[in-house]
């Protein structure tokens, strides 16, 4: 194997090319997939599944609580299976909850506030079952905790981070919030041992080929932590020694086929979000010039400097320009940009990607090029 082929691999153990059955089986074999923007984290979902499952299925997956959307790696929000949150939460707590109570005290919030807060929370999802964000903040307000100047987003995933709330089904066009012990119930502890062992297991099988530091960066785990989930997961994952780096992945992953691929990827997709080294899949020389020119001749950013990653076009593994969506008169536009020069056959499967994507989200796709 050689630096060329690392795409390939990942675009084959990310699923991609669309081979699993259902969201869970996409989550139970991603670990976890990046969701602070929900759209976009359906279709992330979505396209890793058999041509023909709708956002719907996503969200009656989300509804029948087999899958769950909370904060976890990172402390960012991320879908994940719901039998895999606890021990989740567990192994990422001791962080998690540091960081927290460092805000605490930045933020004036002593340890009487909080455990108040989480009462307020518990009493009013126990009555009521789901509550809206802004629900929640009333209920902190009329407690008497302000919810103003983001105190009141501190305080949801301060929560959930304790383990006391998660996301629920959406309501109308709000996200609600629900209390965890209700919504996947107490099951599904592993040791800390086991924890380490299976997120290792789940992001370089699924990721891979990876290296130590990509890992560190997509878990937020110590490098002792990471390190020693690696050597405990065993004859799951191989190493490969690529331009002098060790990079870890599934011994039963294959190389995909030499037929063209072409993908349009959402915005916040692991197949960007999940390495600290994006070179292999931005390395493009043309999209080189497209990413660092000055100013004034640079074309396009994938990753904004407020984090934001933009919805790109990747083909064979390559990442070679950028699209976008909006609803006009119940249509959806979508709107390819390559920056590569892209062949006939190409431009041909993009717009095929397009349409699969307005029929996932039930709209009739109208593709400016």
């Amino acid at each position: 194997m050689d630096y060329s082929d690392i795409t390939n691999y990942r675009i084959s153990a990310q699923h991609i090319n669309g081979d699993l059955n259902s969201p869970e089986q996409v989550l139970e074999s991603m670990g976890a997939i990046q969701a602070q923007d929900y759209t976009a984290s359906l279709w992330a979902i979505g396209l890793r599944c058999k041509e023909g499952i709708k956002a719907a299925d996503i969200e009656k997956a989300i509804n029948e609580r087999r899958i769950t959307r909370t904060w976890l790696m990172r402390g960012t929000i991320h879908f994940a299976a719901s039998k895999d949150i606890r021990w989740m939460m567990k192994l990422f707590a001791p962080r998690l909850l540091n960081t927290s109570m460092m805000r605490d005290r930045h933020l004036g919030l002593s340890d009487n506030v909080i455990e108040n807060t989480k009462k307020l929370f518990y009493n009013a999802l126990k009555k009521e079952k789901q509550l809206t964000r802004k629900e929640m903040y009333n209920i902190l307000e009329k407690g008497g905790v302000s919810s103003k100047n983001n105190l009141g987003y501190h305080m949801l995933y301060r929560a959930a981070w304790d383990g006391l709330i998660c996301f629920g089904p959406y309501s109308g066009k709000e996200q609600t919030f629900v209390l965890m012990d209700d919504h996947i119930g107490k099951e599904y502890l592993l040791s800390a041992e086991q924890a380490q062992t299976e997120l290792a297991r789940q992001y370089f099988t699924s990721r891979g080929p990876a290296t130590i530091k990509d890992y560190i960066w997509w878990s937020g785990l110590t490098v002792k932590d990471a390190k020693a989930g690696i050597e405990n997961v065993g004859s799951d994952i191989r190493e490969e020694t690529i331009d002098g780096k060790t990079y870890y992945m599934s011994k039963k992953i294959s190389k995909p086929d030499n037929e063209q691929s072409v993908h349009l990827l959402p915005a916040f997709d692991e197949y960007l979000v999940s390495y600290a080294d994006r070179e292999a899949m931005l390395g493009n020389p043309q999209m080189k010039r497209a990413l660092n020119g000055t100013p004034k001749t640079r074309k396009v950013s994938i990753i904004h400097s407020n984090g934001i990653f933009v919805p790109v076009i990747v083909v064979d593994g390559e990442v070679v320009g950028a699209w976008s969506r909006k609803i006009v008169k119940n249509k959806l536009v979508i709107t390819l940009k390559p920056y590569v020069k892209i062949d006939n056959d190409g431009i041909k499967q993009a717009k095929e990607e397009a349409k699969r994507y307005g029929n996932f989200f039930g709209f009739e796709t109208v593709i400016n090029y």
